[in-house]
């Protein structure tokens, strides 16, 4: 086994931040299209900074392991510094599989399923504030997300 399975199974084996937040400041949760996997992810924001965040997810190897690595990068971050990033969603993908290694080709579509829960936690947290300009942003890099998924569905139709 490489560096790079041993890392994703780390993650799957011993998931960081699993549970829940009593009250969050922003909850989301997310369906995968493609298999219909959940996860839920609960954050608590001070002053735009991510305090904590926890998740529960039902899914695969994969699925459980991406949410793990995801809640490890964002930790301690500000929401600013993810979302104004050139173009967090694949930044946010990028920095899943850099914390937890190589992801196999046929499981690629697994990670944005925590993704899209963080970025949606971000959206209720906004609207919860009366963020309008928060939400809107939001809604942009979702949409992103959701283009991604499509375009993983085209290519599993077609198979």
């Amino acid at each position: 086994m490489n560096e790079y399975q041993q890392k994703l199974l780390g993650h799957f084996m011993n998931p960081r931040n699993v549970g829940g937040i009593e009250k969050p400041d922003g909850y989301g949760r997310t369906q995968n299209p493609i298999n219909g996997y959940l996860t839920d992810i609960y954050v608590r924001i001070t002053n735009g900074c991510i305090e904590d965040i926890k998740f529960k997810t039902l899914g695969c190897v994969v699925t459980i392991a991406s949410a793990s690595a995801l809640s490890v990068v964002v930790k301690g971050k500000t929401i600013s510094e993810i979302v104004d990033s050139k173009n967090p969603f694949e930044t946010l993908m990028e920095s899943i599989k850099k914390e937890m290694g190589e992801v196999p080709k046929k499981n690629w579509h697994c990670l944005p399923t925590a993704v899209q829960a963080l970025l949606t936690a971000f959206h209720d947290y906004y609207r919860k504030n009366k963020n309008e300009e928060g939400v809107k942003k939001i809604e942009k890099i979702l949409a992103d997300g959701k283009r991604y998924f499509e375009e993983e569905l085209k290519k599993y139709e077609e198979k």
